[in-house]
């Protein structure tokens, strides 16, 4: 992450679904995930709002993984 600062929070990988995100954050009783890729380097950093908006969006699939929800869109 720039600024050599790294979020604070339970890191998962950025291709766990949404499903088991907001799953996780539940039985963790945690607002946010810190993404991050197959190094282990954080991507970003996800809410528990922004994942509850997205699942009830009429776009929303249960496939849909967090790094998709990460990608820059148009």
């Amino acid at each position: 992450m720039p600024g050599g600062r790294e979020p604070s929070g339970p890191r998962v990988s950025d291709d766990m679904t949404v499903e088991v995100a907001l799953s996780l954050m539940a039985g963790a009783r945690v607002d946010h995930l810190v993404l991050c890729d197959g190094d282990d380097r954080s991507t970003g950093l996800i809410t528990l709002a922004r994942l509850a908006v997205l699942r009830g969006s009429p776009a929303y699939t249960d496939r849909i993984r967090l790094r998709d929800v990460l990608a820059p869109t148009g």
